[in-house]
């Protein structure tokens, strides 16, 4: 293959497989990062994000609309972030331990529920083509573009503003901070962490909507491949801003699609490497920020406390 040609065709594979990757990475990035804005760490997104799939694909098979997937999918994310916060609230009981637990729990759910689910074909979400004007049916082909990736955008950009020039958003980042400077200042601390997490568990759950009714579209038991936990090493990299976080999420998702893009030039030598780029990149960003002075003065410092 012509070097050039070959180039393009990495460049549009990685392109459309980013775009593709990106989109449930960032979903549950931003509410990781609004969980841990309000001082408190879900490791349980990962199941929620294996529940949100399963549900999203059981309720478009039954209804006929996948629209009403996405968001029966985020309702049950809700469900599972205000089981999390609610758990939390009680004495002696630590955020990790109970987000790890119900990883588990959302997970083997998922699994319980959605073995009717495996082989049935659901209606999927549409797309909508952007690259007609390339002339190239490589590139026209990668950008094709879910709603959900625009919508997740949007959504970064509003959090942004948010977090920073709303009230809502001020005493958000005052609980996650000092939760003794909230409390002086008369925020109800437990009620504001519900929310955020319940939230966070939302936008979650419809993560697990696109990777069953978008890409890869369908509905099994090894759909998620950890992206859930991996969003929380994203969370740290993006140093807890949602613009950061988008950018985080298109990185994840292009080193997730190099993989494939190298296989359409017939590159299959250490193809399983490849395709293991996103967990080693979550590898390095762990190490990296780890140390990172940066990463720590950033933090919201509640999560330094131990509950």
């Amino acid at each position: 293959m012509d070097a050039g040609l070959a180039l393009s065709t990495v460049i549009a594979a990685m392109l459309g497989g980013a775009i593709r990757v990106t989109t449930p990475f960032l979903f549950v990035a931003l509410g990781e990062m609004l969980t841990e804005r309000s001082g408190r760490i879900n490791l349980g997104l990962e199941g929620t994000l294996v529940l949100g799939a399963m549900t999203a694909y059981a309720f478009s098979y039954a209804t006929g609309s996948p629209w009403i997937g996405v968001l029966a999918a985020g309702c049950f994310g809700f469900l599972m972030g205000t089981l999390h916060a609610t758990i939390c609230r009680l004495p002696g009981v630590n955020d990790i331990a109970v987000g790890i637990a119900l990883m588990l729990f959302g997970t083997g759910i998922a699994f319980f529920f959605g073995k009717p689910y495996i082989q049935p074909t659901a209606p999927r979400l549409p797309s909508i083509s952007l690259g007609a004007w390339t002339g190239d049916p490589r590139f026209e082909q990668a950008l094709q573009i879910n709603p959900l990736f625009l919508i997740g955008i949007a959504l970064a950009i509003f959090l942004a503003w948010a977090l920073k020039n709303t009230r809502m958003g001020l005493v958000l980042r005052v609980t996650g901070d000092s939760e003794a400077a909230a409390r002086a200042l008369g925020h109800p601390v437990m009620l504001i962490r519900l929310l955020a997490t319940a939230v966070g568990g939302f936008f979650a759950g419809v993560g697990g909507a696109f990777l069953s009714l978008y890409y890869p579209g369908s509905w099994n038991e090894g759909l998620s491949s950890g992206q859930g936990l991996m969003a929380v090493a994203l969370v740290i990299f993006a140093r807890w801003d949602p613009i950061r976080c988008l950018y985080a999420a298109l990185l994840f998702g292009a080193a997730g699609a190099l993989g494939p893009a190298l296989q359409s030039i017939g590159v299959t030598q250490g193809y399983y490497f490849f395709n293991a780029a996103p967990y080693i990149l979550t590898l390095f960003l762990m190490i990296g920020s780890a140390g990172s002075k940066r990463a720590l003065r950033d933090a919201p410092g509640e999560l330094s406390l131990t509950r």
